[in-house]
Order: structure tokens, then C-alpha cells, then sequence
């Protein structure tokens, strides 16, 4: 979709809409990941060991809107979804932690 989108496009619009709506995020650990905008959110699944060092929400349109992050266990399970990285380090963070070193 995106593909065909850009090609609508000309040089400047394309260039704004990947600044606007990047395919994919990169994390503090140098891994790529996509960003999928076919839900309400624009949502990122992302290993929490990836984002560790991040201290701010990473968001798209210029800054105004917050990924969703769905975050995966070192095994690719699913483990919390937030839009809010800083208040998952310091709140829900610790329980988290707990829960996967107990599978």
C-alpha cells in the first residue's frame, strides 16, 4: 500500500509522508521494526529488551501521535501494550519483569 501511494506522489509529498508516517521504527538497540497502521493506532511490536534505554514515547506525525507498543518477551509473546514507555518503565515494569522470569 505504501508502494502505491508514493508512486501518486511527487518527490516532496512522499519525502513528507515517510517523515509523517514512517514504515518502521528504530529501536535503542539498532533493531528495525514496521510500524502497522491498518489498526485504530498506529502500533509497533517491539521486544522490551529493545527499547531498554528509551526514555521517550517514540510517536509519528510530526511528534503528535504516540505509537501503541505492543510489547513482546524475549520469545515474541505479547507481555503489555502502552502508549506510554516512561510510565511503563516506572510503574508496570517491575511486574512484568517478574511474570517472564517466571516462565
Amino acid at each position: 500500500t505504501e508502494m502505491l501511494l508514493s508512486a501518486q506522489l511527487d518527490w516532496d509529498a512522499s519525502v513528507r509522508l515517510s517523515e509523517l508516517a514512517p514504515p518502521s521504527l528504530t529501536t535503542a538497540s539498532g533493531r528495525t521494526v514496521s510500524i502497522d497502521y491498518s489498526r485504530d493506532i498506529p502500533t509497533a511490536r517491539v521486544r522490551v529488551q529493545d527499547l531498554f534505554g528509551t526514555k521517550v514515547h517514540p510517536c509519528v506525525a510530526g511528534g503528535q501521535v504516540p505509537l501503541a507498543l505492543e510489547l513482546l518477551s524475549p520469545a515474541d509473546r505479547p507481555v503489555q501494550i502502552t502508549r506510554d514507555l516512561p510510565g511503563f518503565w516506572a510503574g508496570t515494569w517491575a511486574d512484568v519483569r517478574k511474570d517472564m522470569a517466571g516462565r
